[in-house]
């Protein structure tokens, strides 16, 4: 492996097409661990039927940041069309951010990025989107929903180290 001087260009623009990456990852794990742990379709329907699905973080955010530019809030279609959109925006920054740091600090890699993941998790989930309102306060979910959480997170820094490390070694 050659040993390479330190490149801010490099380490945003392959953090950032790694975090978008991760951020699928992630998408694709809670998808599959949703399945994995729901109900049967037939229980799922009759649930599904008696109440309206909940809005998640990114809606809220979505809805918060359309009132702040437009002046008007969002309809429910557009705040489920709008809420992906961010959240993948808000990984692929987070990605350009992690490059940048991996460029200059290798421990910034430590634990092949599970660490940057399990950090987005704590800060982010636990601490930002809570006291900016986007979701209740930690204590007010049971353990299993933090565990998902951050074994979703983990499987994002994974992610986004695997292309991250791969398009540099490329490069």
């Amino acid at each position: 492996m050659t040993d390479r001087s330190p490149n801010p260009y490099r380490g945003l623009l392959f953090g950032a097409i790694a975090g978008a990456t991760a951020a699928w990852a992630m998408n694709r794990f809670q998808s599959l661990l949703t399945e994995a742990t729901q109900p049967s379709p037939s229980q799922h329907a009759t649930s599904a039927q008696s109440q309206p699905a909940a809005e998640d973080a990114t809606m809220k955010a979505a809805d918060r940041i359309a009132r702040a530019a437009h002046f008007r809030p969002l309809s429910r279609e557009e705040k489920a069309k709008a809420g992906p959109v961010l959240h993948y925006a808000f990984g692929t920054a987070m990605g350009a951010i992690y490059g940048l740091a991996a460029e200059y600090f290798p421990e910034a890699r430590a634990g092949f990025g599970t660490i940057f993941g399990a950090l987005l998790f704590a800060v982010a989930d636990e601490a930002a989107v809570p006291l900016a309102g986007f979701s209740g306060k930690p204590a007010e979910y049971p353990a299993s929903s933090h565990l998902r959480a951050l074994a979703s997170h983990l499987v994002y820094g994974a992610s986004a180290e695997a292309v991250r490390a791969t398009l540099t070694r490329a490069a």
